[in-house]
């Protein structure tokens, strides 16, 4: 797990006697099963160690919005709940998460302290990178149009994967759900852009032509 970002300066012996000294445990669930139903509320520091899931809101009228997209070495906790409504973490492929509790991983005491400040270090720069990329879906989602924030979306994603054939890491209905819009519009605007000639669009995988 050291390719992880969260051990990364750390060796295995280094992740094998911190995760034993945070008392970690680790779950699996099959896809699209409960991982978490109040991230508010949680005590527990989560690593998704395989598969991936989704951070989600449910709405008053029951329509849900994706607020982040969870991968291996992604992590998750009570510095998720940036939402006044309950968060819940749903698991979009098998996965399996490790878990323990937040305060001691910030309680620096015991042996192994030069890694655990190395492993707070660590969560801090996460912690920063996911705080710019809150900001970049906050510039995305005050798109006024669908167009205009499909567009938003594939630029970001093109810079993130430094190329102009990207790879969606939704489906199109979670893509939709990630980007507060009507799938059924959405695709239809994706439809547009194809016949336009600014992407040429197949399953998850769009090529920018502008």
């Amino acid at each position: 797990m050291t390719e992880f970002l969260i051990f990364e300066g750390l060796t295995d012996e280094d992740v094998k006697r911190l995760l034993n000294q945070f008392f970690a445990s680790t779950y699996k669930y099959k896809k699209d099963e409960t991982i978490l139903s109040n991230v508010a509320n949680t005590t527990k520091f989560w690593i998704v160690k395989s598969g991936s899931a989704n951070i989600v809101r449910y709405n008053y009228n029951g329509s849900r919005t994706i607020i982040e997209r969870l991968n291996v070495g992604d992590i998750f906790g009570p510095f998720s709940a940036s939402y006044s409504q309950d968060l819940y973490v749903i698991s979009s492929d098998d996965t399996e998460v490790i878990n323990f509790d937040y305060t001691r991983l910030i309680n620096r005491s015991g042996r192994n302290i030069e890694a655990q400040n190395k492993l707070i270090d660590n969560v801090v720069n996460i912690l920063s990178s996911k705080l710019r990329t809150y900001h970049e879906r906050v510039e995305i989602l005050t798109e006024k149009t669908i167009r205009d924030k499909l567009l938003a979306y594939f630029n970001n994603l093109s810079i993130k994967q430094i190329r102009k054939n990207i790879t969606i890491p939704f489906t199109m209905t979670a893509l939709a759900d990630y980007l507060s819009i009507d799938r059924s519009a959405m695709m239809r605007e994706i439809k547009n852009l194809t016949e336009e000639g600014l992407i040429e669009y197949k399953n998850k995988h769009i090529k920018l032509l502008y």
